[in-house]
């Protein structure tokens, strides 16, 4: 008897072991597509200015050309979600971004740029969604569905792990050039580590072995006015996060003293967000999806400001911090309350909800860039992005 528990006990452990380093598979994998891929042009992007002599409103472009990438990428990589061939748009999309990110060390024009972060924006959207689809249906079919905010954590990872890569990289006295090639090889090994993991899990016959069948929603379904006010919110929010995610390094620059805080202002916003899912996902198990919602939004909003208007490190600093605290649980919270809501139309509310998003974050650094260009400051931009913000909060009841 107590040998059948010592071995049904070791086969519970292995199946847990095994199970968490699927989660981290997927760390790994958002760190290197997400925290690097996507986010890393934030700290480079006040060295790349002075490089390529870049004015604020071209470097708002250039973002702006991977959040289309993104967006046209998401509406891809969702469709795709639910075919058994989506493991090996996976890869493509590893390989992708991290050739992408490497790509840094040789584009020197403008118009070169704009074609890479655009792929990179393409690949980021293709490991995000197709990422989390193999991921997310593994866990909760092992029974463990929470070990998604470890999955989600990956981005927060990604970024501290791009500011490390950076400051080591400018110790060695290389360029910006050089630092988006030392970024391009972190990518690479990160992703190689996930491709490994979650291969493992794909001969294991778990996760690529038969995809979901694609939920069919019924005929004649109406979007609730919730929803329709969710989405709008959705894309407000997209717009809101991406003006300070995008320029607050460019805007700590601007400082005094400014090489005191300039990465550690991104860190924390990385440093914040890991745990933040997990965080946001008891507060709404407290107060309800739509309070929780509304309290980051306004958090956020202050966060915009702060950072927007702030002539000093600390205000800088704090509005790193609730940016990072607050993006990617409204992220994943705003996804939820969709669910939640949509009733049996859920494939086409998630796929509304993702366009919306990436339309906001989209406009928002060309728009900022552009707003920033004219008024030769980051406070209207920030501004604006702090109105849709609370206009959003408006939206966020269930009616």
């Amino acid at each position: 008897m107590t040998l059948v528990q010592n071995r049904k006990g070791d086969a519970s452990s292995a199946r847990s072991v095994r199970t968490t380093t699927i989660a981290l598979g997927g760390t790994l994998l958002l760190a290197a597509a997400i925290g690097i891929g996507r986010f890393a042009y934030t700290p480079l992007l006040p060295p790349m200015q002075e490089a390529l002599g870049w004015t604020v409103s071209q470097a708002g472009d250039v973002a702006s050309a991977n959040y289309l990438g993104y967006l046209v990428g998401a509406l891809i990589a969702s469709a795709l979600a639910h075919r058994r061939q989506r493991w090996r748009w996976l890869l493509a999309g590893m390989i992708v971004s991290a050739s992408t990110t490497a790509a840094g060390a040789a584009a020197e024009s403008f118009a070169a740029w704009i074609v890479v972060r655009f792929f990179a924006g393409v690949a980021s959207a293709f490991c995000l969604v197709l990422g989390t689809a193999i991921v997310i249906e593994s866990l909760v079919t092992r029974s463990r569905p929470q070990l998604g905010a470890l999955h989600f954590a990956g981005v927060g990872a990604g970024i501290v792990a791009s500011v490390v890569v950076i400051e080591l990289a400018r110790l060695a006295n290389l360029s910006v050039y050089g630092q988006w090639g030392v970024l391009g090889i972190t990518a690479f090994l990160l992703l190689v580590g996930s491709w490994l993991t979650l291969r493992t899990v794909a001969d294991g016959g778990i996760v690529f072995a038969r995809a979901a069948e694609p939920h069919v929603a019924q005929r004649h379904t109406v979007m609730s006015s919730t929803l329709k006010k969710l989405i709008i919110a959705y894309g407000f929010f997209g717009f809101g996060y991406i003006v300070t995610a995008t320029f607050i390094v460019a805007i700590v620059r601007r400082l005094e003293h400014s090489e005191l805080v300039e990465s550690s202002t991104w860190v924390v916003v990385g440093l914040l967000a890991a745990p933040s899912i997990l965080i946001w996902q008891h507060i709404a198990r407290r107060l309800g999806m739509f309070p929780a919602l509304r309290l980051a939004y306004a958090l956020e909003a202050v966060g915009v400001l702060l950072a927007g208007f702030g002539a000093s490190h600390v205000a800088l600093v704090t509005g790193g911090a609730l940016l990072g605290a607050t993006m990617m649980g409204i992220t994943a919270l705003g996804l939820l309350a969709a669910r939640e809501v949509a009733g049996s139309n859920q494939d086409k509310a998630i796929g509304w909800m993702t366009a919306s998003f990436g339309l906001g974050q989209l406009l928002g650094p060309a728009v900022a860039g552009h707003l920033a260009h004219m008024t030769r400051g980051f406070g209207a931009p920030s501004l604006l992005a702090a109105l849709l913000l609370i206009a959003g909060i408006a939206l966020l009841r269930k009616t």
